[in-house]
């Protein structure tokens, strides 16, 4: 069910002679995701209270109106079945999505993790698709253990991605695989500021777009702060990357370029600076022209070249 108040504008002068008035949208309290994906439309602020979305079933905010503001309040869970997903969808343009103080979203990963992650095993559904956002912002989302990659960033202009917590640590233990918590494709203008992400692959994977800042992040458990890899989609093209006065601990990596092997593209103009590692497994920076399918070949090839990269106090402890 939902609640909504509507606003009407305009004085009607007499009822017999003027039109009807256009309701303006307004704000809308849904508890039930049936609901809400079916009168999102008529609302300028969405409410999502304790929604428990079924399953197979994605919390579909697509298509809402220009600066509407939605609202993640309470716990927000999802129904098991083996599907691809996502679990939550959003286009539009000056949207705000935001979580309200105590809130979380918890998938409830272990239903789904078996070691396999995306590579076999069950179907995974993945987490929240943010494609065709322009000029927008996600901010303060609580996230808990997500069945495969969290937030899938793709083919937006200007988002703003602020105070993003996703914790999928009880992964570590119960198979948890090909957790990433950000894969950026084919975007100009993200910018990641103050994530704390706790996961089983990478913190942040760019695989294509211009303008990507990451910054002030906290990344433990994972693979590292990657570009990558590049190589092998329709859009193989990385431009003007910063990122910046982040950490990463207990990771197998720090830093990392990765492009496939045989492959064609592009990476330039990419800066780490002020990293801090701790507890690093494997490398603490590293650069590869040899990556696929998941693994380095030990054969780099030059089809994407890689120019104009600054890595600047990148600090810390490495194991091996």
């Amino acid at each position: 069910m939902f609640s909504s108040t509507v606003l009407l504008s305009g004085l009607v002068a007499s009822v017999l002679a003027a039109p009807a008035l256009e309701p303006r949208a307004g704000s809308c309290t849904f508890t039930d995701a049936a609901t809400a994906i079916k009168n999102k439309a008529g609302c300028s602020t969405i409410t999502l209270n304790n929604i428990v979305v079924p399953a197979k079933t994605t919390l579909d905010l697509t298509k809402l109106n220009d600066g509407t503001h939605v609202i993640f309040q309470g716990k927000t869970t999802f129904g098991y079945a083996e599907w691809e997903g996502p679990l939550i969808s959003f286009t539009g343009n000056n949207l705000l999505i935001e979580g309200a103080a105590g809130h979380s979203i918890d998938c409830e990963g272990k239903r789904w993790w078996d070691g396999k992650g995306s590579n076999g095993g069950k179907k995974k559904p993945k987490f929240f698709s943010a494609h065709s956002l322009k000029n927008s912002n996600i901010k303060n989302l609580n996230v808990l253990n997500t069945p495969v990659q969290a937030f899938s960033i793709n083919s937006v202009t200007n988002l703003g991605v602020y105070g993003v917590h996703m914790d999928n640590s009880l992964g570590d233990s119960l198979g948890g695989h090909n957790t990433d918590a950000f894969d950026v494709g084919s975007s100009n203008g993200v910018y990641i500021s103050g994530a704390v992400v706790k996961n089983q692959d990478d913190c942040l994977a760019i695989n294509s777009g211009t303008n990507i800042t990451f910054t002030g992040g906290n990344c433990s458990g994972g693979h590292g702060l990657s570009i990558g890899s590049v190589g092998g989609r329709s859009d193989n093209t990385v431009k003007t990357v910063r990122i910046l006065n982040s950490s990463i601990s207990n990771s197998d990596n720090g830093v990392r370029i990765k492009t496939v092997s045989g492959a064609t593209g592009s990476v330039s103009d990419v800066k780490y600076d002020t990293i801090t590692l701790s507890n690093i497994a494997k490398y603490g920076i590293v650069i590869e022209q040899d990556y696929e399918n998941g693994s380095p070949t030990g054969t780099p090839t030059a089809g994407v070249p890689i120019t104009d990269v600054t890595i600047n106090k990148v600090t810390g402890t490495v194991k091996s």
